[in-house]
Formats: C-alpha cells, sequence, structure tokens
C-alpha cells in the first residue's frame, strides 16, 4: 500500500496510545475508578456498571487485542525494512502512559509518534489522548528527565486500509444471512454516543466556533462503505448512523438514536435483518462484545429480527500496512517532503497538527502533540 520511503526519520519510536482495561475481577472497579476519577461517582455505581464485565470473568478484551496489535504492527515494520521500535501506553490501565514513555525516555528516543486506537475526532478519542501526552511529560520533567517530543498521526476513519477492511467485513456478515432476507438487510454503523455538545464542538472550531467532526466523519465512513457494498454486490443497502454505550447523566442530551432503539423501529417498519456495522471502533473490546454481541444481540432476537454483527478492523493485514502508511507519510512531511496521502471520501486527509481549541474538552488541560501544546 504504502509509496513513501521506508525511512520514518525524524522519528526513533512508535507509541501505541489506548485506553486500557481490567484482567481479572479485582481489577474491574480500580480500573473504573480510574476511568471515572473526578466525577464523584459512588462505588456502588461502578460496581453496577462493572458487571458487564463480570459477564466476561472480569477481563476486557482491549489489552489482549493491543498486544496481538502491538505484535502485528511490529512485524509489519520489520517486514518491510521500517526500523521503528513500537511500544504500547494506556490512559486507565497498566501499562500507563507515563510509564511507557518514561520507558522511552531512558532508553533514550527523542522523538516519537503516537497511533491511537480512536479513528475519529472527538475530546475522547483525539483531545483527552493529547491531555495524557502532556500530563506524562510533565511528570517526567518534575522527575528530572528530559522527555521525547511526542507527534500524533492524523485521524485515519479515511484511509482505505480501515475503510476496504471495514467493507469486506459487511460483505462477509451478509453472507451470514439467509438469502431470502440478505438484499433487503439494513446496515446499522455503530458508534460510540458522546454529549451532543462535545460532537457539536469536535474537530477545529469553525468561524461559528463549532466544530461538528465526530458525527461528519462517520457518515462519510459509513456512506464510503455502503456505496462500496453496494459496488460489489449490485444491491443498495439503506443504512444509518446509530449509536451506543451511553453512560452520562440522563438530564444531558448524547447522540441519538441507541442501537437498541433503532433495532425497535426497524422491526415495527418490517425491516427483514439488520447487520450491525462496528465503524466507530477499530476492535471487538467491550463496547463491541456487550454492547453489540450481548445487549443488542438479545433485543434483536427478543423482536424477532434476524440480525448480525460485521467484523472490525482489528489485526487485518491491511489495517496494519495503514499504520506503516501513516507512518511514513508524516515523517516524510516532517522531513518536508510532499508525500501522497491516502484518504477516501471527500474531505480529503485529516490535518498532522491539532490546531488550537480542536476537539475542546469541560476544562481546560495543557494537550502535547498539537499548535497548543509541545
Amino acid at each position: 500500500m504504502s509509496q513513501h520511503p521506508t525511512d520514518p526519520a525524524p522519528y526513533d519510536a512508535l507509541l501505541l496510545l489506548s485506553f486500557g482495561g481490567p484482567e481479572g475481577p479485582d481489577d474491574v472497579v480500580p480500573f473504573l475508578e480510574n476511568v471515572t476519577r473526578g466525577r464523584g461517582i459512588p462505588r456502588e455505581r461502578l460496581e453496577e456498571v462493572g458487571e458487564h464485565y463480570y459477564l466476561f470473568d472480569g477481563v476486557s478484551p482491549i489489552n489482549e487485542q493491543n498486544r496481538r496489535l502491538l505484535d502485528a504492527i511490529r512485524t509489519d515494520l520489520a517486514d518491510h525494512g521500517v526500523d521503528l521500535p513500537v511500544y504500547w501506553g494506556n490512559r486507565n490501565w497498566p501499562p500507563y502512559v507515563t510509564d511507557t514513555l518514561r520507558e522511552m525516555t531512558e532508553a533514550g528516543h527523542r522523538r516519537v509518534l503516537t497511533l491511537v486506537t480512536s479513528a475519529y475526532s472527538s475530546y475522547s478519542g483525539c483531545r483527552q489522548y493529547r491531555e495524557d501526552l502532556a500530563a506524562a511529560r510533565d511528570t517526567l520533567l518534575a522527575e528530572g528527565l528530559r522527555p521525547p517530543r511526542t507527534d500524533k498521526l492524523r485521524v485515519y476513519y479515511d484511509h482505505p486500509g480501515f475503510l476496504d477492511t471495514m467493507t469486506d467485513g459487511v460483505l462477509a456478515a451478509l453472507a451470514e444471512l439467509p438469502e431470502q432476507v440478505r438484499a433487503e438487510a439494513h446496515l446499522a454503523f455503530c458508534t460510540h454516543s458522546i454529549p451532543v455538545n462535545a460532537a457539536d464542538t469536535s474537530g477545529p472550531p469553525t468561524g461559528h466556533g463549532a466544530g461538528g467532526a465526530y458525527v461528519a466523519q462517520h457518515l462519510e465512513a459509513a456512506r464510503h462503505i455502503a456505496d462500496a457494498v453496494a459496488a460489489a454486490t449490485g444491491t443498495h443497502h439503506p443504512w444509518e448512523l446509530v449509536y451506543q454505550s451511553r453512560s452520562g447523566p440522563p438530564h444531558i442530551p448524547w447522540l441519538e438514536p441507541d442501537i437498541c432503539d433503532h433495532l425497535r423501529t426497524l422491526r415495527d417498519k418490517d425491516t427483514p435483518a439488520v447487520v450491525m456495522v462496528p465503524v466507530g471502533f477499530v476492535s471487538d473490546h467491550m463496547e463491541v462484545r456487550y454492547d453489540l454481541d450481548t445487549e443488542a444481540t438479545a433485543v434483536a432476537a427478543e423482536i424477532g429480527l434476524p440480525a448480525v454483527r460485521s467484523a472490525t478492523v482489528g489485526t487485518d493485514p491491511r489495517f496494519v500496512a495503514a499504520v506503516r502508511d501513516l507512518v511514513l507519510e508524516r515523517a516524510a512531511t516532517a522531513r518536508d517532503e510532499h508525500p501522497v496521502r491516502c484518504a477516501l471520501g471527500e474531505s480529503g486527509p485529516w490535518h498532522d497538527v491539532c490546531p488550537v481549541g480542536c476537539c475542546p474538552g469541560r476544562t481546560p488541560r495543557p494537550a502535547a502533540a498539537g499548535a497548543d501544546g509541545p
């Protein structure tokens, strides 16, 4: 896929930065305390939320999925002659990003690229990871260390390695449906719900003070996948972008419709079948395994709606190759070259450096890897 030179300079390491998750029953509540720190959520409520994890023996699949992705990226880079060590750090569970950045500092790395396990622009999917990097940097500076400069790869929702892999997942899922309902199956593109205000201010600010990139990017990805499925099958499937995994207080508006409500609406309209497409997720972590494979699938069975779920990109070789392409593209750009930037859809490739005010949080905090931070 990549047509860039294999030289990653000026970068000397790649950091895979993710959310983290518990790896046993005793980890669940401490993990949720990390996730919700500062929000004043009582332990009793955390234990209720933790029931989702206990259904899976208290183990979130995300850490093992990141280990596999880490191995796949390392192998792909080595196989293509790209000499770049790859590290892994998390926001909410070991290995914590501060500890990983300390390890990278002690290994002598001076300029690091960061790949986050979110393909879209939002506070929690982009800006908050940049805040994590800034906080880790401040901790290391306070320890008397000299941490490396950290840059971040652009969002990759429109990279062909992501979209083509998602498309093939939908085609495979359609093939699982009974032939008599396949042609009229509905495609429900699923992503994490976020507060409406956070969605409206995602991406760079416009002249009106709003961004709106989160929903726009998902719609663009969904539209491309639906069109690619139609081109492959000769059938145009109706589709809609829907949401899941809401976790906020009921008085705050979040993006809707919820996938479970959407399934009931489809049943009321006599839709013969549905494919749930987890377009907002990179791997089959808890929001996919529970919210789609468990909860939404149970609703579909209850109302008699044939439903299947398509695959996430995971460690598909095309997605792993896309990571290499993005790394080498960014390296060439940092060398003041003008590489070809792969992107499908109408918007074109996203910015390399997040501008000031991009994806703001409720409380202003320092953020690295952007125009407003080191």
